[in-house]
């Protein structure tokens, strides 16, 4: 199993580079109708996630730090919790939950239905005509969808120590950029590159292995689910660890 991931994943960033060496590439428009399933129709969830979490952390982090007469400091608590963790880890979810279970039930059905082994019969790499654009539209706006997460989730914190903590504003947007650096905007930016990866690579791979028609469709996906959240908090503590010795 293990073995096969990694020869499908291997194949399918190897294609990834094709045009740049002459070889017949990926079709741009397939690239652009994935993007918009994986990315433009996740937005208002991710956007609406990230803005409830971002409510919710200010409101535990003050109701701490007020026994300690530092209430001041939730601005840089939901700053730097969302930047490096929340919001990569939620948009992560969320895109998994919606666009990755998508992603294998539709190549599953193909599969069944048996569609990839017509593109065999054409002559026609399967790789590089489905996994590569779901891949790449995955790895490209897992980052997009973070960066909207972490803006919406940091003015949901902002918006509620304002109006419900009665902290100034001003001080408020002070403090959060004084408690993070640009490392900090760099590591959930990087994390949501590496989940974007993973998380195409797995959901296409159990995609491209269905069995059992429509039964082994719903079984790949939950195990492309499962498998995926698996990885993706794997990865996570790996580039923490990573990233906190650096």
């Amino acid at each position: 199993m293990l073995l096969a991931y990694a020869q499908l994943s291997l194949q399918a960033f190897t294609s990834i580079f094709a045009p740049l060496f002459g070889q017949r590439g990926w079709r741009l428009s397939a690239l652009f109708k994935q993007m918009v399933g994986v990315g433009v129709a996740s937005m208002p969830t991710v956007a609406l996630a990230n803005f409830l979490l971002g409510i919710v952390l200010a409101m535990q982090g003050a109701g701490q730090f007020e026994k300690l007469g530092a209430t001041d400091l939730v601005a840089a608590l939901v700053t730097f919790s969302i930047l490096r963790e929340i919001g990569p880890l939620i948009t992560a979810v969320i895109v998994i939950g919606r666009s990755g279970s998508a992603i294998t039930a539709e190549l599953g059905t193909m599969k069944v239905e048996e569609e990839i082994e017509a593109l065999d019969v054409m002559g026609i790499d399967p790789v590089k005509y489905l996994v590569v654009p779901r891949l790449l539209a995955m790895v490209l706006m897992m980052p997009v969808l973070t960066v909207l997460g972490e803006g919406v989730g940091l003015f949901a914190g902002w918006l509620i120590s304002v109006t419900s903590l009665h902290l100034d504003p001003i001080f408020y947007v002070h403090n959060a950029a004084a408690a993070v650096e640009q490392k900090d905007l760099w590591t959930g930016l990087l994390k949501a590159l590496m989940f974007g990866g993973v998380v195409g690579t797995v959901c296409c791979f159990y995609g491209t292995r269905v069995e059992g028609g429509a039964e082994g469709v719903g079984k790949a996906t939950t195990q492309a689910v499962v498998t995926s959240l698996t990885a993706m908090l794997a990865m996570d503590a790996l580039l923490t660890t990573l990233i906190y010795f650096i």
